[in-house]
């Protein structure tokens, strides 16, 4: 089921987020990895995670897709 993958994914190369909750596009390839699967997280909640993480350097800069 789609609902798996449905969630927040981070692009650490160009520093966006996607929010995704429909499957019409799931973001994938080398450049977009699955970050969590809570939806509803806020951009300064997904920026202290991939700072948790460690997934970026500088998670102030981290912007929607």
């Amino acid at each position: 089921m789609e609902q798996k993958r449905f969630g927040i994914y981070l692009n650490a190369k160009e520093l966006k987020v996607a929010r995704i909750n429909s499957p019409y596009w799931i973001p994938s390839g080398p450049d977009w990895g699955f970050l969590t699967p809570e939806v509803n997280m806020t951009l300064l909640k997904i920026r202290q995670l991939a700072k948790e993480k460690k997934l970026i350097s500088e998670p102030d800069k981290l912007v929607w897709s």
